[in-house]
């Protein structure tokens, strides 16, 4: 389930390189290079069971489906549609399967997300089924591309622990008969120590950047803390020359880590939406990291 890593929305991007996409009847799915509509962006749904799977929803509300219907009489390869089940059965859930870079999903009865070539009516066709000869064993395989992230949890503020804290019952016993509170010092105090209170507000005045210096490998030295500052551009351009202020470098890449797989990618195109705190990685222009695939936030 690493794979999807706090994904919100993705596309998913078949061997043939075309885009899972949602036909406009809000029934049938097919392939597309149109990876910029919005019919190509599914929204995940995480299930938290023996088996960790996911649903996908399309872009019309409805479930990516493996069904039960033959895509053509007397071969194996079964529809896959999108539908609103009246109960969200094993039909909707998909297992994935982690393959390299790349993801395959598999059904609760064993068969594969399969991105169909050749011919009409297989061109640009997507079925579910298990793959028998070696020239479609890539068919299965997908390459995931995460278009927004689900937004971090606030932390919990600690109202049991205040609560039975002895301060807590001196904050009681201070408390005026007629319903005005005696603030004083030391219940101010304790309101300051709440950070958790604070940092559970959303951030309007730009957001949090923690960066390193990495060498041309993209190593960092993990014994160093990460500085931070507040930044209130709007993209990554702003952001490169805002770290060229900061660390006095120039030629630099800005990387992050893929949540898909840890490692280190230049970043390219918008920021991560909502004020998203970031941890980035600064890399000269020559650094290796150029030779990776590129993390896009679109």
């Amino acid at each position: 389930m690493e794979l999807f890593n706090k994904a919100r929305i993705i596309r998913l991007r078949s061997h043939h390189n075309k885009y899972l996409f949602a036909e406009e009847d809000e029934e049938s799915v097919r392939q597309d290079r149109n990876g910029t509509s919005r019919n190509a962006k599914w929204t995940v749904e995480f299930i938290f069971s023996a088996v960790q799977a996911v649903r996908l929803k399309s872009c019309y509300g409805r479930y990516l489906t493996a069904s039960n219907v033959p895509f053509l009489f007397g071969v194996t390869g079964r529809k896959v549609l999108q539908t609103i089940p009246t109960k969200l059965d094993s039909s909707v859930e998909w297992e994935a399967i982690r393959d390299g870079f790349q993801i395959k999903l598999k059904t609760r009865y064993a068969n594969f997300l399969r991105a169909n070539g050749g011919p009409p009516p297989w061109r640009n066709s997507v079925t579910h089924d298990i793959p028998h000869r070696t020239a479609t064993q890539d068919w299965i395989l997908w390459d995931v591309d995460i278009v927004d992230v689900q937004p971090d949890s606030p932390p919990r503020p600690p109202l049991e622990a205040e609560s039975s804290s002895p301060s807590s019952k001196e904050s009681v016993a201070n408390h005026d008969f007629d319903g005005h509170d005696d603030e004083t010092p030391s219940s101010l105090a304790r309101l300051e120590s709440m950070p958790s209170l604070t940092s559970s507000l959303p951030r309007t005045d730009g957001r949090l950047i923690y960066f390193a210096v990495g060498d041309n490998d993209g190593n960092v030295n993990d014994g160093l803390e990460w500085p931070s500052f507040t930044f209130k551009g709007t993209d990554l351009h702003e952001l490169t020359h805002k770290l060229e202020e900061e660390t006095g470098l120039s030629e630099i890449i800005v990387c992050s880590h893929n949540p898909l797989n840890g490692r280190l990618y230049p970043l390219r195109l918008q920021l991560p939406p909502n004020n998203t705190t970031m941890h980035v990685v600064i890399v000269p222009a020559s650094s290796k990291c150029m030779l990776l695939p590129m993390l896009y936030f679109v």
